[in-house]
C-alpha cells in the first residue's frame, strides 16, 4: 500500500465511522487494511507459478485466506 491508498482508507473509515454514529475511525480503518491484505496475500497465492503447488492447492490456500475476513 502506498501513502495514497492509505490515505484513501482513512478517509472511508471516518465516512464509515460518521454514518455509523462511532466516535472510533480505528477499528473502521483496521478492518479496510486487513481486507487489503489479505486479498493481496490471496493474490499472490493464485499467481505463485511453483510446480509443487498446482492449482488444486493454490485456488482453495487463496480461498481459505479470503474467507478469514469473514469469520
Amino acid at each position: 500500500m502506498n501513502k495514497d491508498e492509505i490515505d484513501t482508507m482513512w478517509q472511508q473509515s471516518m465516512q464509515e465511522s460518521i454514518k455509523d454514529g462511532e466516535v472510533y475511525i480505528r477499528y473502521h480503518f483496521a478492518k479496510l487494511v486487513a481486507e487489503r491484505e489479505r486479498e493481496a496475500c490471496a493474490n499472490i497465492c493464485e499467481e505463485l507459478e511453483l510446480p509443487e503447488w498446482p492449482d488444486k492447492v493454490r485456488q482453495p490456500l487463496a480461498q481459505a485466506i479470503r474467507t478469514r475476513g469473514q469469520a
